[in-house]
């Protein structure tokens, strides 16, 4: 019985010993290549390589301007921003997709931004300068956030902003540089930051009440402001 134990004994040291040779390290190493073999590891030029992809909606009241003008903006986003484009009747959207051929990083929100001042109502010319210039933005907001007004009230306001034959809008276009989409109870303006304060101050002042007169002589001192400057 003695000699059975003994016997048991020594095996069970020299599987201890067995198991001491065995660096941890390399059964760590082990665990992590096992692990390792269900990863796909992407190379930094096959994740650059992945397209990016913008979906503007396009409004009902812009479906026929888009049509007119999509020759133009098809080229326009081909040609220069080296981007494909497409419509999708189904979801009533514009879609662009960057390519292998796409130079810029920026160029898909750039075009994204140019699309969607084009469905905000603004010219196809004035929502191109979004893709030429950096420093251009648009900004938009409702009368109600500057004064809460409603039936006659809000629509002599909206009148008081684009004038007769649009007349008031224009000139606050022309002195501030902007240009400038009433649409409805929304006010959208494009333009560089110190040029849209400028125009939404004289829009402002219109909303809260001021003379068209008052607001001409602003906007005029303004004008000559600037070209003294430049």
């Amino acid at each position: 019985m003695d000699n059975q134990e003994e016997v048991q004994f020594d095996q069970n040291e020299e599987i201890d010993q067995e198991f001491d040779k065995i660096d941890e390290q390399d059964i760590v190493l082990e665990k992590i290549d096992e692990f390792a073999k269900d990863i796909d590891f992407e190379k930094p030029e096959e994740a650059a390589k992945k397209s990016e992809m913008r979906r503007i909606p396009v409004p009902p009241h812009r479906l026929t301007p888009l049509r007119q003008s999509w020759e133009k903006i098809v080229t326009t986003v081909v040609e220069n921003m080296k981007l494909q484009i497409r419509m999708n009747t189904k979801k009533k959207a514009v879609e662009i997709k960057s390519s292998e051929h796409t130079p810029e990083t920026s160029a898909v929100q750039k075009t994204a931004d140019f699309l969607k001042a084009f469905m905000l109502g603004f010219e196809l010319n004035d929502a191109i300068a979004l893709l030429r210039l950096d420093d251009l933005y648009i900004e938009s907001f409702e009368v109600k956030d500057v004064k809460n007004l409603s039936g006659d009230n809000l629509s002599r306001a909206i009148g008081r902003i684009t004038g007769e034959k649009g007349k008031t809008k224009f000139a606050i276009e022309n002195a501030s540089r902007t240009r400038i989409v009433v649409a409805d109870k929304k006010i959208h303006i494009l333009g560089s930051f110190s040029n849209i304060k400028c125009a939404r101050e004289a829009i402002c002042s219109l909303i809260m009440g001021s003379p068209p007169g008052k607001v001409y002589s602003q906007l005029k001192f303004i004008a000559k402001r600037y070209l003294e400057k430049f």
